[in-house]
């Protein structure tokens, strides 16, 4: 039942289990949402080639776990944030599935009165094959905060860009109807659609997805380090920093640290972090 009241009880609260299917129409509409190009990625945009999936697909499916939370907390949409995510995938997930998911909440911080509230919720999939891949999210409940909870860990020195230049830099350009193709997936939050919605929420205009976003960032990442094969790609987490408008560009650097693992940052052509502290896993 949902309730005002933000109790730090809720915190493993299960969310039960839910199925949900897609299919290559579907998976190719999200390649093409998140910037993926004929001449370089046919392999996600044309049947006749598979398609392949784009990993970070498996954020759309896993939505369904964070908007479970706002069965229990009563939420102003205008007033929450999408915070972080990650992805795992367990294997390449497939161009036509059905699936199972279940889901809990993981997290529940205080970050202060007037501040915010934070909420975490996981969600696990499988097929047919057994596990296919986990996400987790957070969610920021601006002005949330102050009902007595613990603050939680700090993340401010997690998945810092080394001193050096990046060994990759990937520069995508976004379309001015980016956020209406990419919504198409299922993410229709009015922020990034309705100028209007947008500017009574106090941004100056609708923005790209987070997950938008997200999602060409892993593009980058699967084309630098993972050599365009989703084998091989494992997992990305990050922290949505700042908003991209639409028509600015997604520049992601990539700074190789480890076999297998790379730190990420994504920025604007102004120089703005649109998102940090992420980082990638992958087989070399």
């Amino acid at each position: 039942m949902t309730s005002d009241k933000i109790s730090p009880s809720l915190v493993g609260q299960d969310f039960g289990e839910t199925t949900r299917s897609w299919n290559d129409n579907q998976t190719m509409l999200y390649a093409v949402g998140v910037g993926a190009m004929p001449d370089t990625e046919l392999d996600f945009l044309y049947e006749g080639r598979g398609p392949k999936v784009l990993p970070t697909y498996a954020v759309i499916p896993g939505m369904w776990a964070m908007g479970c939370i706002g069965k229990y907390i009563k939420m102003p949409i205008a007033r929450m944030l999408h915070g972080e995510q990650s992805v795992e995938l367990f294997r390449p997930l497939p161009a036509n599935a059905d699936i199972t998911m279940k889901g809990r909440l993981t997290e529940i911080w205080d970050k202060g009165p007037g501040k915010a509230a934070v909420f975490g919720a996981e969600c696990v999939a499988s097929d047919k094959d057994g596990p296919l891949f986990k996400t987790h999210s957070t969610l920021f409940f601006i002005g949330g905060g102050g009902f007595g909870g613990e603050r939680g860990p700090s993340t401010s020195q997690i998945n810092l860009p080394p001193d050096r230049k990046p060994d990759h830099v990937v520069e995508y350009q976004t379309r001015p109807d980016q956020g209406a193709i990419y919504r198409l997936s299922g993410d229709r939050v009015a922020l990034h659609i309705d100028p209007e919605f947008a500017r009574k929420a106090g941004y100056p205009d609708a923005f790209m997805h987070g997950l938008c976003t997200y999602g060409f960032a892993g593009r980058a990442i699967l084309h630098t380090l993972c050599g365009g094969d989703p084998e091989n790609f494992i997992s990305m987490t990050g922290r949505f920093a700042d908003q991209v408008f639409f028509g600015d560009k997604v520049i992601t650097q990539i700074w190789r640290t480890g076999p297998g693992q790379a730190i990420v940052q994504a920025v604007t052509q102004k120089g703005n972090v649109v998102l940090s502290q992420a980082a990638a896993t992958f087989r070399a």
